[in-house]
């Protein structure tokens, strides 16, 4: 078996891994617990415009604009591309919060989502124009790559809140430093494309914009979850059990 202790194992298999019928298991399902718990830390955070209010008070001069939007959490609307482990994980984490949850995703159903509490969403033209805040959380491939774009970001509400913990190419990147250099549109960026942004790009420096390098994945303490569940899954390998959560050849077009 290959049990992967990491995130993403797309680049790690090969052809000949399902030819041979290995047995591939990934750490994802761990990996995708600190990712939403960032999630919810900077959709609480913006709801608040904590990011904006910081730079108000750092450098009064900037003659920064305060929020035309209500500010606070409850009765916020959250919109979530992308039903992943990440996805599923941070709608667990906002149910105490009071947030209308919208979810975007081909793969969940009707019944799943009203298990999960969340309403589903059936196009994201219509995800984006009723949202406070987006997050995505949606894999990188032929069809999600650059699924934000100028048009699709024209949709939002006025001051609402993207935010990225996914991949980077699935938004436009001058597309979405045009909407926050208006100030129509909040970002909150721990991917980009490319990655990382050159020095020179505003993303970098508008107080509406808050960009971290990637680090919303586990690190330091949090890597044990990953090694931990890869062990788990080996110990289930030996002891003829099937595994928690197995990859298939099949997946690999939706996972991230």
């Amino acid at each position: 078996m290959l049990a992967y202790a990491a995130g993403s194992v797309k680049d790690v298999v090969t052809p000949e891994v399902w030819e041979r019928g290995l047995r591939v298991t990934s750490a994802a399902f761990a990996n995708a617990r600190p990712v939403a718990e960032f999630t919810l830390a900077v959709i609480l955070l913006a709801n608040k415009d904590a990011f904006s209010a910081r730079e108000r008070l750092r450098v009064p001069s900037a003659s920064i604009p305060f929020p035309t939007r209500p500010l606070g959490n409850p009765g916020k609307t959250i919109g979530i591309v992308g039903a992943s482990h990440v996805g599923r994980h941070l709608i667990g984490l906002l149910r105490p919060f009071g947030f209308h949850v919208l979810v975007l995703d081909p793969y969940m159903d009707a019944a799943e989502a009203a298990g999960l509490e969340v309403e589903k969403i059936e196009d994201l033209g219509t995800l984006l124009s009723r949202s406070d805040v987006v997050s995505i959380h949606a894999p990188e491939n032929e069809t999600t790559r650059g699924m934000l774009g100028a048009e699709e970001l024209a949709l939002m509400r006025d001051g609402a809140t993207l935010v990225n913990t996914a991949r980077g190419a699935l938004v436009d990147t001058a597309a979405l430093t045009a909407e926050v250099e208006s100030g129509r549109l909040n970002a909150v960026l721990d991917v980009t494309d490319p990655e990382p942004l050159p020095t020179s790009s505003p993303l970098l420096a508008l107080p509406n914009a808050f960009v971290t390098p990637h680090i919303a994945g586990a690190l330091g303490t949090e890597l044990g979850r990953l090694s931990d569940l890869a062990i788990e899954e080996i110990e289930r390998h030996v002891a003829g059990l099937p595994p928690l959560y197995p990859v298939r050849e099949g997946d690999l077009g939706r996972i991230a």
